[in-house]
């Protein structure tokens, strides 16, 4: 029972140090997507990450965005239609820079994230027809980016994102494009961490 008690100390001990060079910790983030041609959605995320120095860390984001997005439609009497909700995937490498100081629970933070991002297809809904077009894309996968921002506060996390994703061709099932989407979204989210230390120790 000792040796038990013993290493569930040294166990807690090691969470609570400070931020330091070879750190790991896992994130889990959620919060509000909005296209970035209107509409919206949520999104959540998991994020493990190691900290290369006491300042900077790399990670790997598994994320998914459920988004009904506005098309821009080549065959509706309308400039834009409606799109059922889809939900992307993406895997990014990412990268973060702390703006710490010694003994501060509040710190700011950059970083930029390059991967791939797995798009849903979709059905699109013309408010002057009676039906639903069942559609898909060019492509299911694109290569994108992100950059982000935000602050970190003892275990909590906060922060402001932009995925860039290109734009994907619509097509029906015949090959034909329908029209078109901008992938692009901004992201506002809250979350927080386990290991990897504590700001502020």
């Amino acid at each position: 029972m000792k040796k038990i008690f013993i290493a569930t100390a040294i166990m807690l001990a090691s969470l609570a140090n400070a931020q330091s060079q070879g750190g790991f910790r896992v994130g889990l983030d959620l919060g509000y997507a909005l296209p970035a041609k209107g509409g919206g959605g949520f999104l959540v995320s998991i994020e493990p990450k190691y900290n290369i120095k006491d300042n900077m860390n790399i990670g790997l984001r598994f994320g998914a965005a459920a988004m009904a997005k506005n098309i821009q439609s080549t065959t509706s009497t309308t400039a834009n239609v409606d799109a059922e909700i889809g939900v992307n995937n993406s895997y990014l490498l990412t990268y973060d820079y702390y703006f710490n100081q010694s003994g501060s629970s509040f710190v700011p933070y950059i970083g930029a994230g390059a991967g791939l991002f797995q798009l849903a297809n979709l059905e699109i809904n013309d408010t002057n027809s009676t039906t639903n077009t069942t559609t898909t894309l060019d492509a299911t996968s694109k290569t994108g980016g992100l950059v982000r921002g935000g602050f970190e506060w003892g275990k909590f996390r906060m922060g402001v994102e932009y995925n860039f994703v290109p734009k994907s061709n619509i097509q029906d099932l015949k090959g034909n494009v329908v029209g078109s989407t901008d992938n692009s979204y901004l992201g506002i989210h809250l979350g927080f961490y386990i290991g990897g230390g504590k700001w502020g120790n």
